[in-house]
């Protein structure tokens, strides 16, 4: 989440202007999420569409930065600096095998049924048997394996 600007914190770096309308939109979908009504589900499925708005904003300022190159070195780690994007996500994001990482917590193996493993969604889909649905019980991702 990030921080709250007032007149004695750091102003933003130039081309800040250029997508802060974009940032407050998620913004305004990230409040949305958060005073949506719970009932009727598991504690971990209020916190999905939550986690959805965060992965897509950090994607939205890593392919800002890494893919089209339209911002500046200064601005991006002062996005990240500020909580606008998921740091660790994004270091994830660059290393290969986890281009398509959904959160940093289904890589983590003691939140796991099995000692050991990864989250079920990071096994590639050719690995499954045929048919079988899954879904992270974590983020809700369906399938965030490289090879799927």
């Amino acid at each position: 989440m990030p921080k709250i600007r007032t007149s004695r914190t750091k102003k933003p770096p130039e081309g800040f202007e250029e997508i802060e309308s974009i940032l407050d939109d998620y913004a305004k979908k990230m409040r949305d999420a958060e005073n949506e009504s719970h009932e009727g589900k598991r504690r971990t499925e209020s916190l999905w569409p939550i986690m959805r708005i965060s992965h897509t904003r950090s994607r939205y300022i890593y392919e800002l930065y890494y893919k089209r190159e339209a911002i500046s070195k200064e601005l991006y780690e002062w996005l990240l600096k500020e909580g606008y994007a998921d740091a660790g996500l994004i270091a994830k994001w660059k290393k290969m095998g986890y281009e398509k990482l959904c959160c940093v917590r289904c890589i983590q193996s003691q939140d796991m049924n099995y000692q050991g493993s990864t989250c079920i969604c990071r096994v590639p889909k050719a690995d499954l048997k045929s048919g079988t649905v899954i879904q992270c019980s974590h983020c809700g991702c369906r399938g965030c394996s490289s090879d799927s």
